[in-house]
């Protein structure tokens, strides 16, 4: 039976989510503090963690660090709100397998736990053990291929910045230079480095892709370039690194500003010389491999800040391309929106036709933080919920539908405040004009600011939020659904 752990400072949401995963079977523990998750997580092997982004003590991002810093291959799955959405790009970046936004329903969370569990049963090591002591029991073809993104997962927008990536990556993709690319959390980098390299004459060898943001300190000289049996305590057996695996191939470093001094220290020897060693090693292996690298921040003044090395950056900077933002090319969010309706009609068996015209005017209107890893989120979420030929708006997150009203801060922008607008007009001759819905229409604008204004307390904890109101929490959600019903009439 698989093991799962579960953190939330919630104790009737802990009960509520063993009783339901219980009945499907797995094994569940629970944890209210994040000493009790370090004391079960050192005393039991999980297959799974569910953690809540918010805690009483700490934060779903600071256990997520600690858990990911010792067991590597230990998926975490975060539970967040909508209004977290920048918070959750930042813990998938991480390490965390995905995020689960409230509030939640039963079969997305089954069907996320699920992909989570059958992915992780073909890493190399047993979750619960520390990366270097894990016995090297899988061969390089497998942990290549563990790695490498399905091929028609991702296709190409309409927009003209976009149709300039094409030819850039047309243009690039013969080569064997080294490339950057630029772009948000999110953007599709790692989709962009994969066509380069179906481009290239190493299409038929090794794609290997790493997350440089989830690498440990300790870890990254380990995973990056491998270790000899005894390197180091805890080396049990030789480990073969993804420059290795990666021989003869392309090899992707997602997030590259975020590897330390030492190991860009090590990184620059292997562009200047094309030849590694291993971490106790003492034998130079020669490698023929093309690095692309991706950066959410420009390089260049991360190394004028003296957080990237200044050489290093210019060893890589043969061709770089950046990937503009979803909110900045509108002509491609339903091109997207469609194909990962397609993907999710065929992973649920399902036959949904489209979005209405109501959704699609969303969709346009929205300023999509976490780019196509949350567009593609949200798809699925709304075709889960959806029984009919087309995805309406109530398949849509409340913070969705009701973007402009809320208070959200765009990139680059100053937040925007929260404006609520009476159901009252004008007659004209300076004299109010009341119908039959203007009292119902202000108590509930009335009961939505004071809503807001609890939730901004609270930080967007829902729970939080609830206690402030001196409701519970399935009232507060009933609340938000009956304000966005009434809006849509």
């Amino acid at each position: 039976m698989q093991k799962i752990l579960v953190i939330d400072d919630d104790r009737d949401m802990c009960l509520l989510l063993k009783r339901f995963l219980t009945k499907h079977g797995f094994e569940v523990l629970e944890a209210n503090t994040a000493k009790k998750a370090t004391e079960l997580l050192e005393t039991s092997e999980f297959d799974l963690v569910l953690c809540d982004f918010r805690l009483d003590n700490t934060d779903g991002k600071t256990m997520l660090i600690k858990i990911k810093e010792k067991y590597p291959h230990l998926p975490v799955i975060i539970i967040t709100g909508y209004s977290d959405i920048k918070i959750a790009v930042e813990v998938m970046k991480l390490g965390a397998y995905d995020y689960i936004t409230k509030p939640l329903f039963p079969d997305e969370i089954i069907l996320t736990i699920k992909k989570a569990l059958e992915k992780n049963e073909k890493q190399p090591a047993s979750n619960n053990i520390p990366e270097a002591a894990a016995p090297e029991q899988h061969k390089i073809d497998k942990q290549h291929n563990d790695k490498v993104t399905l091929s028609g997962q991702y296709i190409f927008g309409d927009s003209i910045a976009f149709k300039q990536i094409v030819q850039q990556i047309e243009l690039v993709g013969p080569t064997n230079y080294s490339v950057i690319i630029y772009g948000e959390s999110g953007s599709g980098k790692e989709a962009i480095a994969q066509e380069i390299h179906k481009r290239s004459k190493r299409s038929k060898q090794p794609f290997i892709a790493i997350d440089c943001g989830a690498l440990s300190k300790e870890l990254a000289g380990s995973e990056l370039f491998g270790h000899e049996k005894g390197a180091f305590t805890g080396a049990l057996n030789l480990k073969v690194g993804s420059f290795e695996l990666a021989n003869g191939g392309t090899i992707f470093l997602d997030e590259i500003a975020n590897l330390s001094y030492d190991i860009q220290v090590s990184l620059l020897r292997v562009v200047q010389e094309r030849r590694m060693r291993r971490v106790g090693g003492t034998r130079d292996i020669d490698l023929d491999v093309r690095i692309i690298i991706a950066s959410n921040e420009p390089l260049w003044e991360a190394s004028k800040k003296g957080k990237f090395r200044e050489d290093l950056f210019h060893r890589f900077n043969e061709f770089s391309m950046t990937i503009p933002p979803l909110r900045d090319r509108k002509e491609d969010i339903m091109v997207f929106a469609r194909h990962f309706l397609q993907l999710t009609n065929e992973e649920l068996n399902k036959r949904i036709k489209g979005f209405s015209q109501e959704v699609e005017d969303i969709f346009r209107s929205y300023v999509w933080y976490g780019n196509l890893r949350e567009l593609k989120n949200v798809v699925k979420r709304a075709t889960l919920l959806t029984d009919a030929e087309y995805i309406e708006d109530r398949s849509l997150p409340f913070e969705i539908t009701n973007f402009s009203k809320l208070s959200f801060e765009t990139p680059g922008e100053p937040a925007a405040s929260v404006v609520i607008q009476p159901s009252i007009t004008s007659s004209g001759t300076g004299r109010t004009v009341l119908d039959e819905t203007t009292l119902k229409a202000a108590s509930i604008d009335a009961e939505y600011e004071m809503i807001i204004e609890a939730l901004k307390q609270a930080n967007f904890n829902k729970s939080k939020a609830a206690k402030l109101l001196n409701i519970d929490r399935k009232t507060l959600y009933n609340k938000m659904k009956q304000y966005q019903e009434f809006n849509n009439h």
